[in-house]
């Protein structure tokens, strides 16, 4: 495979967690398909992946898919005619857990991560990758030739912490006024984007990332893209997480970081109409 650039390496960090949840603390998450692939990682990655990383690091990166997973199975049964399109796709198994067996499914990322995708995880009927950047129009117009009237689910797990708000908020606005669209993705606070430069980073051994991207306030996000945006959710990162049979230290950061709404996910409707 070509070779990862600083942030495209940051691909590992939520399949390592995965792995771990599924080996450790399968109350929380037991992805069988990262089970399978991680005899095909790269050499003492898990290794080196895991040196340094307390329960609570490994676990926080699963906990975001299982917020995803609720999201994303609630919308397939909302709109099952609708399309998934995952943004920064890296190595995310959500596909495997979450498909329905009707939904078309895109991910896109920088061509040399999906060459590495497509070396782990070829492409199924219903899972498309487009090689490009997320932040680029040229992925949501090859969606809406192929699903010119479906309504669309874009993820965007852990993708937008790496970059300035401005480019986040051109995203967005770029999202609008193509049908119907949601996006849901995984953020943090002012204190919760301090802690993860000076601690988390560290931890999971990518320090040398550099991070951006902050939330406060769903509602002022919204009204920063423009009109037409719905905050349909605002959650709390670790309240439908199983805390049963984990450190008692890991539960601990777990309840006080959802009571500082540090780490959450949002979920906003794009082409909202209010029905008046």
């Amino acid at each position: 495979m070509s070779e990862l650039g600083i942030v495209e390496d940051t691909l590992f960090i939520s399949m390592i967690g995965r792995i771990y949840a599924s080996e450790h603390c399968q109350k929380i998450l037991y992805d069988e398909k990262a089970l399978s692939l991680k005899e095909n990682l790269p050499i003492g990655l898990m290794e080196r992946e895991m040196k340094g990383q307390s329960e609570y690091t490994l676990l926080a990166s699963a906990s975001r898919s299982v917020n995803m997973d609720r999201v994303l199975r609630d919308f397939l049964k909302r709109k099952p005619n609708g399309v998934v399109a995952q943004l920064g796709c890296g190595l995310e198994t959500t596909f495997y857990r979450c498909d329905n067996g009707i939904t078309c499914w895109y991910g896109v990322d920088l061509p040399n991560v999906i060459e590495y995708r497509k070396s782990l995880m070829p492409e199924s009927e219903r899972e498309k990758y487009i090689a490009g950047d997320a932040f680029d129009s040229a992925w949501l117009k090859q969606v809406r030739d192929e699903a010119p009237d479906a309504p669309i689910l874009i993820t965007a797990s852990g993708l937008f912490y790496y970059f300035e708000e401005d480019k986040v908020l051109a995203l967005m606005r770029m999202l609008q006024n193509n049908g119907a669209i949601e996006i849901v993705f995984g953020t943090v606070n002012k204190s919760g984007m301090i802690m993860m430069r000076k601690q988390y980073m560290k931890q999971v051994g990518h320090e040398d990332a550099a991070m951006f991207f902050y939330v406060d306030s769903a509602e002022e996000l919204a009204a920063k893209i423009g009109s037409d945006v719905n905050v349909l959710a605002e959650g709390k990162y670790y309240s439908h997480i199983d805390k049963s049979g984990i450190k008692f230290s890991t539960k601990l950061t777990m309840i006080g970081s959802d009571l500082m709404k540090m780490v959450k996910m949002i979920h906003l409707e794009l082409h909202y109409y209010s029905g008046k």
